[in-house]
């Protein structure tokens, strides 16, 4: 489990192309510090499990599956990414609950430069719309953000200095393709919801 907030600005040094899947290797000396082989480190979002360690870089196994439902699939040597280690039992939780479990892709629309942050607007899959709210959590390339509006095919999120310096959506251009996971509490909500539903009105009560 992650919270969304970003630890490091990693760099892929490595992308090894398989039948069905690829081998990253990734450069992260703070994620890496203390990680063992097995551990999960979050890369622009995404779950992945550390298979070697060498002189502050990993390397990890994405499987066709991740590939084809993240963005991970255009990362090449050079890009950089966002990185994370699982929190802590105990630690703290400073941005939300994230899986790592991405459940789309949406593409950067605009930036809107201010005096103190910049709005940023992401289309957003239809089929993940209806998980998106006004003020509530979503992660996007493995930041932890609020939503500022949520439209039907979009959303605004306001990003402060520190995130952009920080994290690659500093850096992410219109056009370009990011990893989105929606809040976990929605998705159960709407199961339970659904399956209650589903059941009659008798068990609603």
């Amino acid at each position: 489990m992650f919270t969304g907030i970003v630890e490091e600005l990693g760099e892929i040094t490595a992308v090894e192309k398989l039948t069905d899947a690829a081998r990253f290797t990734v450069r992260g000396p703070v994620v890496t510090a203390d990680a063992r082989h097995g551990d999960s480190i979050a890369v622009n979002g995404v779950c992945l499990t550390v298979v070697d360690l060498l002189d502050g870089a990993f390397t990890a196994d994405v499987m066709a599956e991740t590939l084809k439902r993240s963005s991970l699939g255009v990362l090449a040597p050079g890009s950089r990414v966002n990185l994370e280690r699982p929190t802590a039992l105990g630690g703290r939780l400073g941005g939300h609950l994230v899986q790592g479990h991405v459940d789309g892709t949406g593409t950067v629309l605009e930036r809107t430069p201010g005096e103190h942050w910049e709005v940023v607007r992401i289309a957003l899959p239809a089929e993940l719309a209806r998980y998106v709210v006004e003020k509530g959590s979503i992660t996007v390339d493995g930041v932890s953000l609020t939503v500022v509006d949520a439209g039907a095919d979009s959303f605004t999120v306001s990003l402060i200095p520190a995130t952009l310096a920080a994290t690659t959506l500093g850096v992410k251009q219109p056009g370009e393709p990011v990893n989105l996971e929606v809040d976990v509490i929605a998705k159960y909500v709407e199961r339970m919801l659904g399956g209650r539903a589903a059941a009659g009105p008798e068990a609603v009560r």
